[in-house]
């Protein structure tokens, strides 16, 4: 029998602790409020904390309104204590997991939280990994620390590995509506995940090991991690040879088999995509292999700011040298619609731009201020004014309320590396990433 045939969906709801509330914590104990579920909040910035409890919301794409609703429920409670999961029958972690400076898998937060937990953990407790890791973690770094407190997984208390799938600022799928991956380390542990999650997503699919669960995660995203990298690669190769690579895509996009578009950008940011794929790497090399598609696609992914800002000064070129000029970026967040700029490649351009002697300034509206070393700038006002005296305007993220056609009309020179102007006209000299030479 299945572990889809002995699920009980219809069991009781259990009180949830969610550890870390950002990008992907936030939204998935929102999500189980609205299910019904008492849900404890836990993370250690006690600004979120404030906010939440103040019914604010600090992700654009999650309205006030939203929080206000799950606290005044009472099902919702936030603290900065892990006490608060003595409470819980499951607790969930959403601990991020960056890369170090050598870029190499940093798991500091995780083993930490771990071991808060390890002091607290109670029989019969279900906890679940959320965060993107290597395969392996789950089983071999997580589990031994949980140990620690003289518990045993299986007979004491359980545990699983499901990969995160929230995709901020995407307002297409809802996160219940994204097919949930679920594992354990056991097959007791996978059907109590599995029972769990199955009252929340519409789709649960059970793998049969949480290292297969990881690895799910990470081949999604070195997937997308060397499509977006091949096609940055052929837009500067498009240049090169003056042919248009957008009507490229467009036209290969016509054939209904054998072909997936994806779209060149100013470098591939975020949290996931493109860390992610290193941490693959990373787990590999300790079996004696490498990905060469991984390191090709890494080694372009760190050129293409470079070659932005080189787009950049050829077009300012013939009517100043690019030192003293005024840039104007429109955008700094890594994608559309989030103030997310974590790996964001437009930090990287200001500082190259800022080496070349430039004066940059940015316009983003879900992103106040970026602080780059010991530089902080904040948000200018996108005025007529502004857009016409920057010698350049570049977009970098193409937000959904981009006012394209008043940059178009006011400013005099436009490197678009999004494409974003497809189709339209105006005063400016437009160039595009991937255009060629072509306006």
């Amino acid at each position: 029998m299945s572990l889809e045939e002995q699920s009980n969906t219809a069991s009781k709801k259990a009180t949830v602790a969610v550890i870390g509330l950002g990008y992907v914590g936030l939204p998935l104990a929102l999500s189980f409020v609205n299910k019904g579920f008492e849900v404890i909040g836990i993370d250690l910035d006690l600004q979120k904390i404030k906010q939440l409890e103040q019914g604010i919301s600090y992700f654009p794409d999650i309205h006030d309104s939203v929080i206000r609703s799950a606290v005044s429920s009472q099902r919702f409670t936030v603290t900065d204590n892990y006490n608060g999961i003595k409470s819980a029958e499951i607790i969930l972690l959403c601990i991020p997991t960056p890369l170090t400076s050598y870029g190499t898998p940093d798991l500091n937060c995780l083993t930490q939280a771990a071991q808060e937990i390890s002091q607290r953990i109670k029989v019969g407790q279900l906890i679940i990994l959320e965060s993107s890791t290597y395969p392996g973690t789950t089983k071999e770094v997580l589990q031994p620390i949980l140990e620690k407190s003289g518990l045993n997984v299986e007979n004491d208390f359980f545990l699983g590995y499901s990969p995160e799938r929230i995709d901020p600022g995407n307002n297409q799928y809802s996160i219940e509506g994204i097919t949930k991956v679920v594992s354990g380390v056991s097959e007791t542990c996978s059907r109590k995940v599995y029972d769990f999650y199955s009252q929340v997503f519409s789709q649960v699919i059970v793998v049969s090991s949480t290292e297969v669960a990881e690895l799910t995660k990470l081949v999604e995203n070195s997937y997308r991690f060397i499509n977006i990298s091949f096609v940055n690669e052929l837009a500067i190769i498009c240049d090169s040879l003056n042919i248009n690579v957008w009507e490229i895509i467009d036209a290969a996009s016509t054939k209904p088999f054998g072909f997936s578009a994806f779209y060149p950008g100013p470098g591939i940011g975020g949290h996931c995509i493109p860390v992610d794929p290193l941490y693959l790497n990373w787990k590999i090399k300790q079996y004696g292999l490498d990905s060469h598609f991984i390191d090709i696609s890494n080694e372009i992914n760190h050129k293409i700011p470079k070659y932005i800002v080189e787009q950049i000064k050829y077009r300012l070129a013939p009517y100043r040298p690019i030192k003293q000029a005024d840039i104007l970026l429109y955008g700094v967040a890594y994608k559309q619609n989030v103030g997310d700029v974590r790996g964001s490649s437009a930090l990287e351009i200001i500082k190259l731009l800022q080496y070349e002697g430039a004066n940059v300034s940015y316009h983003d509206p879900f992103v106040p201020y970026v602080q780059i070393d010991d530089l902080k700038l904040n948000s200018v006002e996108l005025t007529d004014e502004l857009l016409q005296k920057s010698d350049c305007t570049v977009v970098i993220t193409d937000h959904a309320h981009i006012p394209l056609q008043r940059i178009l009309e006011h400013a005099s020179l436009v490197f678009d590396t999004r494409n974003a102007t497809k189709g339209m006209e105006g005063k400016a000299s437009v160039y595009r990433f991937g255009g060629g030479q072509l306006k």
